[in-house]
């Protein structure tokens, strides 16, 4: 891992821990641009559905006119524990930015995987 990874896990951490402190915030995501702009999002849990922190970064990401992104990592709250995409956000993190690399493993020892390995399952449209 980067250095430049490091610092996005902290990043992450330092953002669940301030916002993740209720049932409504449990995750935050730390993207980081190839020109190395940090955008951050906290995931929302509703009873009408729940929206990933990934997809709340992203979101921030284009709202922002950030192009792809380059790495994302989401951490649980308080920043315990580094948190895997789930299967949805994989497939739109992949779809949005194809080479994007994504922090996933224990918080003490995380590794950096091409998003296009989590993928779960292929697409039964392609």
């Amino acid at each position: 891992m980067r250095d430049t990874d490091r610092a996005l896990v902290q990043a992450a951490s330092a953002v669940a821990k301030l916002r993740c402190r209720s049932a409504s915030h449990t995750l935050a995501a730390a993207a980081r641009t190839a020109e190395g702009r940090v955008l951050t999002g906290v995931n929302v849990v509703h009873r009408a559905g729940d929206t990933c922190a990934e997809v709340v970064a992203l979101g921030a990401a284009v709202t922002q006119g950030v192009g792809a992104l380059e790495t994302i990592v989401t951490v649980g709250d308080r920043g315990r524990t580094v948190i895997s995409p789930c299967e949805r956000c994989q497939r739109l993190l992949a779809d949005h930015s194809p080479s994007l690399r994504v922090i996933v493993g224990p918080v003490e020892d995380p590794r950096v995987v091409p998003v296009t390995e989590l993928l779960l399952t292929p697409d039964a449209a392609d």
